[in-house]
């Protein structure tokens, strides 16, 4: 069974840094694209950033240029490093990623538990 644990997440200043860490377990083959999405109280959730295997990134406009999103492929995570944060990044922070199984070969989307990030002074 595959399963995504995220962690790292906390309160900080604004002005502050956190790293978030995402881990993939189970039986895995191949794990194409890994994200992290975000949701805040009382709005949709977005995507915050997003990379393929072979390492093509893309982000949300809002934290273009402060927020970095990399990946350990040997290790099967994923990470989000965040800096110069700002109170509108308060949020639930969500690992997502698409699943190839070993003994399948099917490819599903997968959602993690959630880490929440707070930041405020």
């Amino acid at each position: 069974q595959v399963q995504l644990v995220e962690s790292g997440g906390g309160l900080v200043r604004p002005g502050g840094s956190l790293r978030l860490s995402c881990v993939a377990s189970g039986s895995i083959s191949m794990i194409p694209t890994m994200a992290w999405y975000r949701q805040a109280p009382e709005k949709q959730r977005e995507l915050v950033a997003t990379m393929n295997s072979v390492g093509s990134t893309k982000y949300a406009d809002s934290v273009k240029g402060r927020f970095t999103i990399s990946r350990d492929n040997a290790k099967n995570t994923v990470y989000l490093q965040m800096n110069s944060m700002k109170p509108e990044d308060t949020a639930a922070y969500y690992c997502n990623a698409n699943i190839r199984a070993t003994w399948t070969g099917v490819t599903t989307n997968y959602w993690g538990q959630g880490t929440q990030v707070t930041v405020s002074s």
